[in-house]
């Protein structure tokens, strides 16, 4: 199990609504970016992103929930965003489960955990093989131990594209994700996607994420058990799945059936959102995560 030292920067009373940055270090030597707001009086949040994304997926879901009186914690994970790449390319699911379980024990309580994709697969891997019991429930975005292949095949497409030669404005980079989400309007302010882009040294813009994560995610690391299904079913927390209505990675029918197998599941499907569900219809996000949070802390669990 790695274990965290906290580096926090300055961080006032008169600020706890407000962002402050903070990085977490693991034994083996990855320092892990975070955002972390509120004062915490409801409890804490962890956001772990999904792959190829960064913290500031979360920034507005985040800021709302510490107003509503949770501490939230939005990482960068291993390889994304401002957080180290990993030495040895080492990007194996344990790997990223071992952090949120590290970043964890550092808070005053038990966190609530939300993930994307990545964060969500990480936060099974948790509650099933590595340590069960580390998070007070689970909300997996988008995101089921068993997705579509043609899907996962079609986003790593994606993340593949342009990996070296990069792209030569934030214009062609919008336009990249513009034509692989036409359902998404075309942003044009451009000043959002620039924190999920690195300027090189010869002048174009990568994603911001070690390129080794595309192959080294299926690599090193112990792998995900041959029944980690079965096992998922055997979750003991409170389990909520978001999934996009016009999600790649999730069918429909594969969702529901995976909440009926659940202990304590629940379920909301976001019309017009595929598989970024946060970015594609926020509000709506906002409202079915908030109203998980607070069932469970009222004890009621399900829909």
């Amino acid at each position: 199990m790695l274990k965290v030292e906290a580096l926090t920067l300055p961080y006032s009373k008169a600020c706890r609504l407000q962002s402050a940055a903070k990085r977490f270090r693991t034994a083996d030597g990855i320092e892990l970016a975070a955002d972390v707001a509120g004062d915490g009086l409801r409890g804490s949040v962890m956001l772990a992103h999904g792959g190829g994304q960064t913290r500031h997926s979360w920034a507005m879901a985040g800021r709302r929930l510490a107003r509503r009186g949770w501490r939230t914690v939005a990482l960068d994970l291993r390889g994304h965003g401002e957080s180290d790449w990993s030495a040895d390319g080492d990007y194996g699911i344990e790997r990223f489960a071992e952090d949120l379980i590290a970043v964890a024990d550092t808070l005053p309580d038990r966190p609530a955990l939300i993930g994307a994709s990545l964060g969500g697969m990480a936060g099974m891997m948790v509650e099933t093989v590595v340590a069960p019991g580390t998070f007070r429930s689970l909300t997996l975005v988008d995101i089921i131990p068993k997705s579509d292949p043609a899907g996962v095949e079609k986003i790593m497409g994606f993340m593949g594209a342009n990996l070296d030669s990069g792209f030569a404005s934030l214009e062609a980079a919008a336009d990249s994700i513009a034509a692989y989400l036409p359902h998404r309007p075309r942003p044009t302010d451009l000043s959002g996607l620039s924190k999920n882009l690195r300027l090189g040294a010869d002048g174009r813009y990568r994603w911001h994420w070690d390129p080794r994560f595309v192959t080294g995610v299926h690599g090193g690391g112990r792998r995900r058990p041959e029944d980690f299904d079965d096992l998922c079913r055997a979750i003991d927390i409170p389990v909520h799945l978001i999934r996009g209505r016009l999600s790649e990675l999730v069918s429909l029918e594969a969702a529901k059936a995976f909440v009926a197998t659940l202990k304590h599941g629940a379920f909301t499907d976001v019309a017009d959102a595929g598989h970024m569900v946060a970015g594609d219809r926020n509000d709506v996000f906002f409202d079915a995560v908030v109203a998980f949070l607070e069932r469970t802390e009222a004890g009621i669990e399900g829909d």
